[in-house]
């Protein structure tokens, strides 16, 4: 059974004691999302599962939105090992609390955000451009 996210924003809105105010969900989402990035970054410079080969693409002038799915990619090179993985999929986690907490004290719902980011990404496709 799939979890679906307004399940989990209920779940948040009933274990959330500590971080109530607005000024404690921002702050602790910028925390979560630092430990992400933390995560990751030592994935690659204490393990080293993970190699960042980061370089300017090089793109023709006549090239289309098509053409740059393939010419653009991520930089990483290996994969997560389990330890990492681990971390930060822990990390992710919390960085999903605090995003559901804000919507909630904000009177938003997460299932409709994401359907309506997915109706867009669905009809802009690679016209997106993120």
């Amino acid at each position: 059974m799939a979890l679906m996210p307004a399940d989990f924003q209920k779940t948040v809105e009933a274990t959330l004691i500590q971080h109530q105010s607005i000024v404690d969900i921002l702050s602790k989402g910028q925390e979560a999302s630092a430990k992400v990035n933390r995560a990751v970054t030592k994935a690659v410079t204490k393990c080293g599962c993970l190699e960042i080969h980061a370089v300017r693409p090089e793109i023709p002038p006549d090239a289309t939105l098509s053409d740059l799915k393939q010419l653009l990619h991520h930089h990483l090179s290996g994969e997560l090992c389990a330890d990492c993985r681990e971390m930060i999929e822990a990390e992710l986690g919390k960085q999903v609390f605090y995003l559901a907490a804000l919507c909630n004290a904000l009177g938003l719902s997460v299932q409709d955000i994401l359907a309506r980011e997915q109706d867009k990404l669905n009809t802009l496709t690679i016209f997106n451009l993120r």
